[in-house]
């Protein structure tokens, strides 16, 4: 029986009421959703790095339409609520950005974010720009206001990117996280925080789940030492799908450079293991 956006949401919801951190499995595509809900997590989430890599694209590279698609297939899926990562909202203007995140809830989503930068594409790369915290703080409102009165709740989590760009510091972090929460973002999120101190300090600075991004190196910590410093949700950025594509080149230079093909036999799972994790 398929289970209704509706309960979906409350079950997102209650997930950020029951005291507790609770995993935010990132997924890149339908099969890898499939194997996360079969393995027992409670929530997928979206990356943009991910969702962008499987359009052979770099982060940030994406159309609305190829984000809104992508997370359509996610959420066909699977019965767990699903978060998309909506980058910096799609939009230049604010009609702009209420309209990304209208668009997120008719594909079935029951939560997105929304970062505090202006990417832009140049000599091959794509550069960041930190968006003034008032801008940004508007931003996060247009998306807030825009799914207010769905008929199911819908959160948004509004992301200060400041510290994973080299370009703020954790008081001007906290800053722009108590300003999103002012603006009405049901969740905060600060990638890039460096130690514990600093996950606690930002936990203590604000009245909403904060969502520790995982994966990143050297700045990643135990389930149990996120509890104790009041972090509510733990999301996995792309870090599943990079360990996925970190298994795939090392198994694809072996055959290519050795024309061997013992990978076959080191792999901790074959596919039919893998396959038994997923819903018909």
């Amino acid at each position: 029986m398929a289970v209704s956006q509706l309960d979906k949401a409350n079950r997102f919801l209650s997930l950020h009421r029951e005291g507790r951190p609770f995993i935010l499995a990132n997924a890149w595509d339908a099969g890898s959703t499939r194997v996360l809900q079969g393995m027992g997590f409670s929530a997928i989430g979206t990356s943009s790095w991910a969702s962008a890599n499987v359009y052979g694209k770099r982060d940030h590279g994406n159309t609305r339409e190829e984000s809104m698609a992508h997370a359509r297939a996610i959420v066909e899926a699977t019965d767990l609520p699903v978060s998309a990562d909506l980058e910096s909202g799609f939009g230049a203007t604010l009609a702009e950005v209420a309209e990304t995140y209208r668009q997120a809830a008719a594909e079935g989503l029951v939560g997105a974010s929304i970062e505090d930068v202006r990417p832009s594409v140049g000599d091959g790369q794509t550069n960041f720009d930190m968006l003034d915290i008032s801008e940004a703080a508007e931003r996060v409102a247009a998306a807030v206001e825009a799914t207010r009165n769905l008929g199911f709740p819908f959160l948004v989590t509004a992301r200060a990117d400041g510290l994973i760009r080299g370009k703020a510091s954790l008081d001007d972090t906290i800053r722009r996280l108590q300003a999103y929460e002012s603006a009405g973002a049901d969740v905060l999120m600060a990638p890039g925080l460096p130690d514990l101190a600093s996950v606690k300090a930002v936990c203590a600075s604000i009245n909403r789940p904060f969502n520790f991004t995982a994966g990143i190196p050297k700045k990643s910590f135990s389930f149990e030492e996120l509890r104790a410093v009041g972090v509510g949700r733990i999301s996995l950025a792309m870090s599943l799908y990079g360990a996925a594509m970190g298994a795939l080149f090392t198994s694809a230079r072996e055959v290519a450079e050795s024309g061997t093909f013992n990978f076959v036999e080191e792999l901790p799972l074959s596919y039919w293991d893998i396959a038994g994790y997923m819903r018909e």
